[in-house]
């Protein structure tokens, strides 16, 4: 196809999730009320972490940089399209959706680095308590949680070397409320079967590898929870592991649905990506918090102005 009369596409026009004006109003109070859950619940988080000495844990250095991730992660998108819903200009510019598309998949995917990290540091507490202190000091935990980061800028860089070099020419409508790879690659001007190749490789990478180091670490938890003697026990080790578990299931079911199968439904696909980029990021925080007496128990001394470092 000759294509040397069409001009190279220097902004895009999000369509969003809605047309209708009363629908597009109810979504912007539902995510404005969502975002503003997130930053609380994760700002509330990572500050009883950082104040708490006895929060000071491997296992709470680990869920620090997640609530961490996750507020970025869920920044990079849901203000941009906050402004969108009330507006009609929908635009933004390749610059912009460059910028987007990179800050999203590396936070994203140093999320998936970390809940794998954090189901090893599970597995060494439950399974191997006399070692746990001497493998995770802190300088191990310093170098894995900077081994999570790392391992999500290269895979962002690759992700985003692939999608934003293919032509975009003519067609510039994404049907998505965001800069998405895989919304991305339906408006390109070439053929982007190399690229969806890519995006499942590193998908295989980036998630299905740490989904099958999370899976590995649990089965031997659990191996190891079925044979203690008391109940006590058994209850200990699972509620350490249930909120961790929990959010493993969420964030992994969403991100497999949209990069293992980057040209799936656009409609699911953004369905999907409303749970995982502005609903999942505000959850895991109250999951990690209700369900854990520490966090709580330091939420309260804070509430009532008690002291946080125990002499």
């Amino acid at each position: 196809m000759n294509q040397t009369n069409q001009t190279w596409v220097t902004e895009f026009f999000l369509l969003g999730l809605s047309d209708d004006p009363p629908t597009r109003l109810l979504l912007f109070v539902l995510f404005l009320a969502v975002y503003l859950g997130t930053i609380l619940g994760n700002l509330l988080l990572t500050s009883l972490i950082l104040l708490d000495s006895q929060l000071h844990t491997p296992m709470y250095f680990f869920l620090c940089n997640l609530s961490f991730s996750d507020l970025c992660f869920s920044t990079t998108t849901v203000p941009q399209t906050l402004i969108h819903m009330l507006s009609s200009k929908k635009f933004i510019s390749f610059i912009g959706c460059a910028a987007q598309l990179f800050l999203f998949l590396f936070f994203g995917c140093t999320e998936c680095a970390l809940l794998a990290v954090m189901s090893y540091d599970r597995y060494l507490a439950i399974c191997d308590p006399m070692h746990y202190p001497l493998i995770m000091t802190w300088r191990m935990c310093i170098f894995m949680a900077l081994g999570c980061w790392c391992s999500g800028f290269v895979v962002s860089l690759v992700d985003n070397t692939f999608v934003l070099t293919l032509p975009y020419q003519g067609n510039k409508k994404i049907s998505h409320y965001f800069c998405e790879a895989p919304a991305l690659l339906v408006v390109a001007s070439a053929d982007t079967h190399r690229t969806e190749m890519v995006i499942f490789l590193v998908g295989v990478v980036i998630i299905v590898t740490p989904m099958l180091l999370i899976l590995i670490s649990y089965i031997f938890i659990i191996v190891s929870v079925v044979k203690m003697k008391t109940v006590s026990g058994r209850l200990k080790a699972f509620s350490t592991c249930s909120s961790h578990l929990i959010v493993v299931i969420l964030f992994y079911e969403s991100a497999i649905i949209s990069y293992m199968t980057p040209k799936s439904s656009q409609e699911l696909g953004k369905m999907v990506s409303v749970f995982y980029a502005v609903i999942n990021p505000m959850l895991n925080p109250l999951i990690y918090s209700l369900r854990n007496k520490d966090v709580k128990r330091a939420f309260w001394n804070a509430a009532h102005r008690r002291p946080l470092c125990r002499t």
